[in-house]
């Protein structure tokens, strides 16, 4: 079993920052990428951020030089600093691993059970 518990969740101001965290753990016997994906009422969940433990992180354009993503490999962590928060960054945070739980399984997506995030303008 793998499990994605993710923290950091908040009420904050427009202009000021949070930073969430994402643990992975169980049966876990390798990560490919970890990332953050948020969903905001009514409306459809959508990318944030990714870092591939081989590559180069990717962002949304709406986040760029706003957002950071960064992982602890050691922890099995993953984390989104997001600094000059906005209205419209107010969603439901979901972290997401695609690893593999075993050597013998394939690669599968799992998720965290998401941290609300409300920015008051």
């Amino acid at each position: 079993q793998v499990q994605l518990v993710e923290s950091g969740g908040d009420l904050v101001q427009a202009g000021g920052s949070l930073r969430l965290s994402c643990a992975a753990s169980g049966t876990i016997f390798s990560i490919r990428a970890m990332g953050w994906y948020r969903q905001a009422s009514g409306k459809q969940r959508e990318f944030v951020a990714r870092i591939p433990t081989r590559g180069n992180t990717n962002y949304t354009d709406s986040v760029k030089g706003r957002f950071t993503i960064s992982r602890d490999y050691a922890k099995n962590t993953v984390y989104l600093q997001m600094n000059s928060l906005k209205p419209e960054d107010t969603a439901i945070y979901y972290c997401n691993a695609d690893l593999k739980s075993t050597y013998y399984r394939p690669y599968a997506d799992y998720w965290g059970q998401g941290t609300q995030v409300t920015v008051s303008s």
